[in-house]
């Protein structure tokens, strides 16, 4: 377990020592262009979207621990092809080598977690994963930022070269892990039937099917609009100044790194539907916030602590739903299915953060009022689908702690069994 959650927390810190200069590297070092840089970060969107759909039957016929080294490498040699790309058809191929193996990570290392915990330690390692990965795009950010020089174009080459390698560290983490296989997987035939029937299986699971419509506007509303709408909002209409783009950014991290295990343990014992309920209340809260700061009837230091409080707020969310969300796909997946499950949910991730800037950006730039009443209402629109969800799950799937609770009732039973025939 331990070994997985570094590589997590790898895999981000790879991911946020270069995705935040990429435009920067595309369009100004190599002098490709604002067009190509727009078009090198669709791309590497879009990568994923195409080879989402494929990982999660081969993660429930060959295993995960394959599918993570074969992504890792792909990633590495992405990332080094960027450093290296000189023109646009280099560079456009670079991005969409990195985008399709950084995105199918995320089903490999969520499945490796499944097999190596159960129902009443899975909340703890998803938080621990969601933590550790924000730590390290955090401290990737902060180190990359302290290498970048835009008149250096080979600051730039030991940016890449550096993420190069530590998905290369990733992949040879993996390959000393020795995971523990499911009952299930040892039968081929029955692997193979899953694969088959999969998508029917997962269509025809209305929890799960809610689930992802849940998710989607979760990041929607959420992670899709932290750097292109709300950033846009923000200088138009707030008139923050770019620098303060970042301090929010770190308060919305600061938040999740502190908060994440004192909210854990409140989570831990509530029902998961109420908990993702009152994330769209917090998160409407937020983006009421994001909409005082862009009244412009008081002073620009309101307007400034009013912004990095939306983000703060953001954090607060995130934190609740880590040890959520993610979680519950997994306990929702039939045993032989879970990597076609949590690549589902990955692909609606990737979905939501593709269009949510596609649609917010314009928004927060020019439509300020229908751009914070439109998410204040996703927000609401997500208590209300956590909610219905909650209606679907058992007992035990919506608050895990049950089944804890269940087995010390059931090992304690004997013992007053014979006390009373005593």
């Amino acid at each position: 377990m331990r070994r997985i959650q570094v590589g997590s927390a790898l895999s981000a810190f790879g991911l946020g020592f270069t995705v935040p200069y990429l435009y920067v590297y595309v369009a100004q070092v190599r002098d490709l262009g604002a067009t190509t840089a727009g078009a090198v970060l669709a791309v590497f969107a879009m990568a994923a979207l195409v080879a989402l759909p494929f990982t999660g039957r081969v993660i429930d016929r060959r295993g995960p621990l394959p599918v993570l080294v074969g992504a890792a490498v792909l990633a590495s040699i992405g990332a080094l092809s960027l450093g290296l790309a000189g023109n646009v058809t280099t560079v456009v191929l670079s991005a969409a080598l990195l985008g399709a193996g950084t995105a199918v990570m995320q089903p490999a290392l969520a499945t490796m977690l499944v097999w190596c915990s159960d129902a009443s330690t899975r909340t703890r390692a998803f938080a621990m994963q969601f933590f550790l990965q924000n730590l390290g795009l955090g401290l990737g950010g902060l180190i990359g930022g302290q290498i970048v020089d835009k008149s250096r174009p080979d600051s730039f080459l030991l940016l890449f070269g550096i993420e190069s390698v530590m998905f290369l560290v990733l992949g040879g983490i993996a390959l000393t892990i020795r995971l523990p296989r499911p009952a299930t997987f040892q039968d081929p035939s029955a692997a193979r039937a899953a694969a088959k029937g999969g998508m029917r299986v997962l269509l025809g699971h209305k929890a799960m099917v809610q689930l992802c419509v849940l998710g989607f506007i979760l990041f929607f509303a959420c992670y899709g609009q932290f750097e292109s709408g709300l950033a846009a909002y923000g200088t138009e209409a707030a008139g923050i100044e770019p620098a303060t783009l970042g301090t929010a950014l770190a308060a919305n991290t600061a938040v999740i790194v502190l908060a994440q295990f004192l909210v854990l343990k409140f989570v831990e014992r509530r029902k998961r539907s109420r908990m993702v309920a009152a994330v769209g209340l917090i998160w409407a809260v937020a983006w009421i916030f994001a909409g005082y700061a862009g009244l412009g009837t008081h002073s620009q230091a309101m307007a400034t602590a009013a912004f990095i409080t939306t983000y703060a707020l953001f954090g607060l969310g995130e934190a609740m739903l880590s040890p959520t969300v993610a979680p519950l796909v997994a306990d929702l997946a039939p045993e032989s299915m879970v990597g076609q499950y949590n690549s589902a949910f990955a692909l609606v991730k990737q979905l939501a953060l593709a269009l949510g800037p596609a649609i917010g950006g314009p928004m927060g730039a020019a439509l300020h009022g229908p751009y914070i009443v439109t998410f204040v209402l996703f927000s609401l629109a997500i208590t209300v689908l956590a909610l219905r969800l909650g209606r679907e799950l058992t007992p035990v799937q919506n608050q895990p702690s049950l089944a804890a609770s269940s087995r010390v009732v059931a090992q304690h039973k004997p013992a007053e069994q014979v006390e009373a025939v005593a």
